[in-house]
């Protein structure tokens, strides 16, 4: 009976270290290469709450000059351990309350966040095309192709003068394939203690 019981142990454990064998040998395992998280914690600074000032131009790719101001919050959330982030957006515009939200995540394949938009006065419909882009120097350069009047159009966001508490947005719309720019809406952001 003892040596039965050694007999069926040992099977046991043998049966348990062959499945804990690798299939094939080490030799022709491939490493994972690493993730590249570079820009990983490039959107760290805008986790929280933000008071923001805008500057909008009343009219987009037709030489207006004509700003219009408002004022607007923005509590932004850490999402997936770090590697999305959501910002909800309230601009209190002229008309009335809008708000939107964007989403954020980190590609470590491109070293790229894509960033979408979802804008709260039409929320069924179909998201912006995302803009993508990685920071440099502690500016944050996206730019995505999009659409204005039904004409192409390149779209530019620029995130720059980044401190613990104020951070600037631009936004800007080329019509000729990104020879010249057209800056029609600045944010001045100012965290919320």
């Amino acid at each position: 009976m003892k040596n039965s019981r050694v007999t069926l142990a040992a099977a046991i454990l043998a049966a348990i270290l062959g499945l804990m064998a690798p299939a094939h040998s080490f030799q022709d395992a491939k490493v994972p290469q690493a993730a590249n998280l570079t820009g990983l914690h490039d959107f760290d600074f805008l986790v929280g709450q933000w008071q923001v000032h805008h500057r909008q131009l009343k009219e987009r790719l037709t030489n207006s000059r004509e700003w219009v101001e408002f004022d607007g919050t923005l509590i932004t959330r850490s999402l997936m351990d770090g590697w999305a982030n959501m910002g909800d957006n309230v601009f209190k515009m002229p008309g009335g309350d809008v708000r939107g939200v964007s989403l954020r995540s980190y590609d470590p394949k491109t070293r790229e966040w894509a960033v979408w938009w979802l804008d709260g006065r039409n929320p069924s419909a179909n998201l912006d095309p995302p803009i993508k882009g990685h920071f440099e120097n502690g500016v944050g350069s996206f730019y995505s192709s999009d659409n204005l009047r039904g004409k192409p159009i390149r779209v530019r966001v620029t995130w720059s003068q980044i401190t613990s508490t104020s951070a600037r947005w631009e936004q800007a719309f080329s019509a000729d394939g990104g020879k010249t720019w057209e800056t029609n809406w600045v944010s001045e952001f100012r965290r919320v203690s």
